[in-house]
């Protein structure tokens, strides 16, 4: 199956030497460099995934990565300047799966890429289906559900929740669960899974304001309570 990347940067020679790699790499890419463009263009005919630039004149990457997920749950990295924590703190928050700060690799992107995609694919997981009390998920079908009401993930968010409730009770360290949504050859940031799990908590609380089922162990990582 051939994917199609969006690649939204005001930089024309990053537009035109990542689009080549990413060609070379069998994907179909349709590049914009400006954020209102790429948001109209982008909700009209969805792409695979979306690469996104943050400094951006105009719409910035961050108002367009909360314009795009307002309307799907996208996948989405977003490219950050060097040492730019805020950006890469924000960014998680509103739901992008993943961060590169540039100066870049153009194989360290292809790899990221790579890696969200794979994480997309239903033939690639076990399609089990898991019931923790008023929580459903369905990796087949990327559905999770709180007594019904369906609860909205990112692909990083999904595998985080799905890697935590698989084994109630059991705690599982901030490497495990980097391993278990990003891959044993994908290197990110303690941090980065922080800052997913708080987003999972205030997709859940938004459905259910006491939700605690995901406790923190501080100092040793995290759980899902047990039955």
């Amino acid at each position: 199956m051939s994917h199609t990347i969006a690649l939204v940067d005001d930089d024309r020679n990053i537009l035109t030497s990542v689009s080549m790699a990413l060609e070379a790499e069998g994907y179909e890419v349709r590049t914009y460099s400006d954020g209102e463009e790429a948001l109209r263009e982008i909700s009209r005919n969805p792409p695979s995934l979306a690469v996104l630039d943050i400094k951006m004149p105009r719409m910035d990457g961050m108002e367009l990565l909360s314009e795009l997920k307002k309307r799907s749950d996208l996948p989405i990295i977003f490219l950050t300047s060097k040492d730019d924590e805020v950006d890469e703190a924000m960014g998680l928050r509103m739901g992008a799966d993943d961060y590169i700060k540039k100066p870049f690799s153009q194989r360290l992107l292809i790899e990221r890429i790579r890696a969200v995609l794979r994480r997309l694919d239903p033939a690639s997981g076990s399609g089990d289906l898991i019931t923790r009390g008023h929580l459903m998920m369905d990796t087949s079908r990327h559905l999770c559900t709180w007594k019904e009401t369906q609860v909205n993930l990112t692909v990083t968010e999904f595998l985080l929740l799905h890697a935590l409730a698989a084994n109630p009770g059991h705690v599982k360290s901030r490497d495990q669960l980097i391993d278990a949504a990003y891959g044993e050859n994908i290197y990110v940031d303690d941090r980065t899974i922080d800052s997913h799990i708080k987003r999972l908590r205030r997709k859940f609380r938004a459905a259910v304001p006491d939700f605690d089922e995901i406790e923190t162990l501080y100092g040793v990582g995290y759980r899902y309570k047990a039955d």
